[in-house]
């Protein structure tokens, strides 16, 4: 996933039912932005890099077996 503008940050709160406003949304894609960049080099590479949600269910099914 690349760096979330505000446009992006804007629409994923209205989702997530606490809309913002446009001012808060840049601030929020501001401070999160060095967190991707960060992680830029391994993306794509991690086992809950698609989605964080199911990582409990991968670790579930592991133990199970």
């Amino acid at each position: 996933m690349t760096r979330p503008d505000p446009k992006q940050v804007k629409a994923m709160t209205d989702v997530a039912g606490v809309p913002q406003d446009s001012e808060v949304a840049a601030r929020i894609a501001n401070s999160i932005g060095p967190a991707f960049d960060g992680f830029a080099p391994v993306s794509g590479t991690l086992p809950m890099d698609l989605e964080p949600a199911s990582f409990l269910l991968v670790q579930r099914a592991r133990v199970s077996k």
